[in-house]
């Protein structure tokens, strides 16, 4: 999944790169005693006049938008057609800022155009829209078409029908029936003025002035007011993302859980960041669900705590140690062995060459000590510079920090970044022939991407073998919004081959030695419901602990809305096989505004 902090183009505005996705071009101009904006929008995703010249088509200014890459303003027919699949609303690109308000009766002259947000490579959603408009403004003050409002009740629970196979498996085409699907009725509304009340926050307030609410609280809630994106077959209906057609200062800073008491209401748009988005002219009132960040419970003295935490391309620049080092310390309560996952270099994202982490490490380590947990010890391996992708010239990488007072490590001299570990027997138990080490470097299945660490540590006189993976991100996969349905995950390809390759080495372990304890965690930047879980499971070698919490529970990460499953700790069958094991899912960051990564470690506890 991409980072929430990802640069990105003219942030709450639909991208200035946009490719016409309609060939119909009509050369005679359509009259405005015949042309409605609901003719424009029509009954499909793409208006029935693209390409057309429209004249003097009327309504009344709803929304105007003065920043961004897409200035523009939304207006609305205040006479209604009666079918429910033609919005009545629709965008008028402007490229400057509008000289209209809210209220002002229009008419606009212009060409019907169809605009993917982000270009077509994305594969959203198109956008109906007007642009080169004469807009000429008949009057001022005009009440605004009442706000269509959008509920539990409106929403259908169906989140959208299949793809058109002769296109692709895009929507676009098909007729719209916004009483059956989710995604029909949102497409409906396009342009228009809607509305929600009393709206739950899902995801917290993100740093371009944005956040998710849903208008179905019950749909699979969890008990700190998010929604649990459980299944592929199971999306959430009810999210809706919100910006702000006001001040940036004005728009409130919301945790999940928190509500937008009262109306929210303004123009629908749709954009290449989440979707379907009320741009509001009208923000409900915050207030506060009282959400806190949760402590796990501290190991007993015979438990071995394994967590694994992503920092989020953490370098010596940064200014998060110590709240970082307070997560480890107090919320997650010193782990025995922490799997970090992208650890930068030691000048981050200068990209001169340098791989070590050293400084980093350090850094943290201190920090730790300073917030009165253990002086932990450490091992990892510099990747090849620029090869293991990530922001670039940061080379990420996985670290293991270990408690020497509670544990040891076993190392054996020879891992480096190209040279791959392997397992042996000694004494008649399984042994790494090189600790720390990288498993198989050189398979294509790592290719730009983070190889998995695997290292030996002693815990009580019980060896258990741990294996650090950051697999590869799902970026370029096709939006849950997409045009496409369902949506193509190309980002799987490569996370299949990784998950193969690291059940393969689990599995020669657990040849060597049946009984072995085995642990793989760290951001496998999938669900546990995930194809990529089913590889890293198969034959019985390993299990998603986070499957042992209620379903309701089960998330690391939100994102648009969904509460979901990024990070996992997966165990071999003689850690599955005693019941004492415990699993906990550390919520700190994912569901605050103010979070220092936004991943939320996870912690496993269990007797080797």
């Amino acid at each position: 999944m991409p980072s929430k902090r990802t640069a990105r183009i003219a942030a709450l505005t639909v991208a200035a790169v946009c490719s016409t996705v309609s060939a119909v071009v009509l050369t005679a101009p359509a009259h405005a005693d015949t042309v409605h904006i609901h003719d424009i929008q029509g009954t499909t995703r793409i208006s029935p006049l693209a390409g057309q010249k429209v004249t003097d088509v009327t309504g009344v200014v709803t929304g105007v938008r003065t920043y961004g890459s897409s200035k523009g303003f939304w207006f609305q027919d205040p006479d209604a057609d009666a079918d429910a699949a033609t919005s009545e609303g629709v965008f008028v690109f402007t490229s400057s800022a509008p000289k209209v308000a809210v209220g002002d009766s229009v008419t606009v002259t212009a060409t019907v155009s169809e605009y993917v947000p982000g270009g077509t490579s994305t594969g959203n959603q198109s956008v109906t829209e007007l642009t080169k408009p004469t807009v000429t403004v008949l009057s001022s003050g005009n009440a605004v078409p009442a706000a269509t409002v959008v509920n539990a009740r409106s929403v259908p629970d169906v989140y959208t029908a299949a793809g058109d196979t002769a296109a692709a498996g895009s929507v676009n085409g098909l007729a719209l029936q916004p009483k059956k699907y989710a995604l029909d009725y949102y497409e409906s509304l396009e342009g228009m003025n809607v509305r929600v009340a009393d709206a739950r926050v899902v995801t917290a307030t993100d740093p371009y002035s944005e956040l998710w609410v849903t208008v179905k609280p019950g749909e699979h809630d969890n008990r700190r007011g998010g929604t649990v994106y459980g299944a592929y077959t199971s999306q959430n209906t009810g999210r809706l993302q919100i910006q702000s057609l006001g001040a940036t200062a004005d728009f409130p800073t919301a945790n999940v859980g928190d509500e937008l008491s009262g109306t929210t209401a303004g123009p629908l748009d749709y954009n290449q960041f989440g979707g379907y988005t009320l741009a509001a002219n009208q923000l409900g009132t915050l207030e506060k669900g009282g959400l806190e960040r949760e402590t796990t419970q501290k190991q007993s003295r015979d438990e071995l705590a394994v967590a694994t935490y992503n920092v989020e391309n953490l370098d010596p620049g940064d200014g998060t140690f110590a709240a970082h080092a307070s997560a480890i310390v107090n919320n997650l309560r010193s782990p025995d062995v922490v799997s970090l996952e992208e650890i930068q270099d030691n000048n981050g994202a200068k990209d001169d060459g340098t791989v070590a982490a050293d400084q980093t490490v350090t850094k943290l380590i201190d920090a730790i000590v300073a917030a009165g947990g253990p002086k932990y010890d450490w091992r990892s391996i510099d990747p090849v510079n620029d090869q293991d992708g990530g922001e670039p010239g940061g080379n990420i990488r996985q670290v293991f920090l270990f408690n020497p007072e509670r544990v040891s490590f076993t190392d054996r001299a020879g891992g480096d970044s190209t040279t791959a570990v392997g397992v042996t027997k000694v004494h008649g138990k399984a042994a790494l022939t090189v600790s720390p080490g990288r498993i198989d470097p050189a398979n294509g299945a790592w290719k730009s991407s983070r190889k998995p660490l695997a290292g030996e540590f002693v815990f009580r006189g019980r060896t258990v073998f741990v294996i650090a993976n950051h697999f590869a991100s799902k970026g370029g996969d096709q939006g849950l919004t997409s045009q496409y349905q369902p949506p193509a995950r190309s980002s799987e390809t490569q996370r299949h081959l990784q998950a193969t390759a690291v059940n393969s080495f689990v599995e020669d372990v657990l040849k060597t030695q049946k009984n072995a304890d085995v642990i793989a965690l760290g951001d496998i930047n999938d669900f546990e419901f995930s194809d990529t879980a089913k590889l890293l499971e198969d034959d019985g070698a390993l299990w998603s602990a986070i499957k042992s919490l209620p379903k309701s529970e089960r998330y690391t990460y939100d994102y648009q809305g969904n509460s979901q499953v990024l990070d996992q700790i997966l165990i071999s069958p003689s850690i599955r096989k005693d019941c004492d094991v415990e699993y906990d899912s550390v919520h700190v960051n994912s569901e605050f505004s103010d979070q220092i990564s936004d991943h939320d470690p996870q912690v496993l506890r269990f007797r080797p």
